[in-house]
């Protein structure tokens, strides 16, 4: 298996995982031939790459860090809480299950034999919002368990992160997916989302005030440059803190209807080169160590020129995953070649090639 882009998606390709929408409702199954017309309509839905069988990697496995069990109950918490908020019942939120949801991905997380490999699922256009805050709550508590969070902490972090951005219900659809600039009184705006989610959560019982604050902070700078409050440095709370960063890595890696999404090792320098600016160095370090910047299954290119596919990843340098070549240029090799990038530190990987 291994991730293809579906510009190179060929008919008869075989499927290695289901194609799932934001609602947890399956579109195609694994196993499934694609065809011309799958792979046309798959593209017009906004999905960039999919998961392909290749026998060439038949002996590797390639684990989500959620199943899709999971990642369907939480699409559907996210979804009957936003319900609940629009009727205007908020204080009927414990009925969502949301503690249960964040148990249920810290249990998938703890028993991931590669928790690096795939973090984040494929998405389309259909709704961002759902991929984003499930996405990021996987992303947040891998750093959370990384910093060596009790379970206490991690269900009061996780709470927060699967809801930080509840408050964009409170803001118009018109400014959230507008394709052209913002204009200032727009983006004022879409900043109350966060005392809108921070004030939908501290009012409900079932959530600690700090699982709310995650709601309220995680758009704070570590430089004071961030909002609502321009809070900085050690005035953010730590939840805030990781929220920050593993927010803005999703929204990176993630395609939206007016954007195009970066690829994660872009997005990973991105994250980086902005220690002691917007993020927290000290987060940066476990970001650094805990988040592949490869993820497994995608397609490489080596500065020798070689092309192949990440197999698996190396926990102590997340940059240096262990990789099999099928290529020389564009000549196809007698064997493929497995190395690991960690012994080889004359060879960099110089572009992601989903070919």
């Amino acid at each position: 298996m291994r991730l293809v882009s579906t510009r190179y998606v060929v008919e008869g390709s075989v499927l290695a995982r289901p194609v799932i929408n934001s609602s947890g409702r399956i579109l195609l199954q694994a196993g499934v031939s694609m065809t011309t017309s799958y792979i046309g309509r798959l593209r017009a839905m906004g999905y960039d790459v999919l998961f392909i069988e290749d026998d060439r990697l038949e002996d590797v496995e390639f684990h989500m860090s959620i199943t899709g069990q999971t990642r369907e109950a939480a699409y559907k918490t996210i979804e009957n809480v936003s319900k609940y908020i629009e009727s205007g019942d908020e204080s009927a939120l414990k009925a969502c299950c949301v503690r249960g949801t964040i148990q249920e991905m810290l249990n998938d997380l703890l028993f991931s034999s590669d928790i690096l490999g795939n973090l984040t699922e494929i998405q389309g256009y259909d709704d961002y919002t759902f991929h984003h805050s499930v996405n990021t709550t996987i992303i947040g508590l891998v750093l959370g368990l990384a910093s060596g969070y009790s379970e206490h902490k991690l269900i009061e972090f996780g709470m927060g992160i699967l809801m930080h951005d509840i408050g964009k219900i409170k803001v118009s659809e018109e400014i959230l997916n507008k394709q052209a600039s913002l204009t200032q009184m727009e983006f004022e705006e879409i900043k109350k989302h966060s005392y809108y989610g921070f004030d939908i959560l501290r009012k409900n019982k079932d959530f600690s005030i700090l699982s709310a604050h995650v709601a309220l902070q995680h758009h704070e700078k570590w430089d004071g440059s961030g909002y609502p409050r321009g809070l900085k440095e050690n005035e953010i709370h730590e939840y805030g803190r990781l929220a920050a960063i593993a927010d803005v890595y999703e929204a990176l890696t993630s395609k939206r209807v007016y954007r195009k999404a970066i690829e994660p090792n872009e997005a990973y320098e991105y994250i980086v080169s902005q220690s002691n600016k917007h993020f927290d160095p000290k987060v940066l370090e476990v970001f650094k160590k805990h988040i592949a910047v490869y993820p497994s299954g995608s397609g490489i290119l080596l500065s020798n020129g070689q092309r192949g596919n990440v197999v698996k990843q190396n926990r102590s340098f997340p940059n240096r995953p262990l990789v099999r070549l099928f290529y020389q240029d564009e000549e196809p090799l007698t064997d493929p070649i497995d190395l690991n990038l960690a012994d080889y530190p004359s060879l960099m990987i110089v572009a992601v090639d989903n070919r």
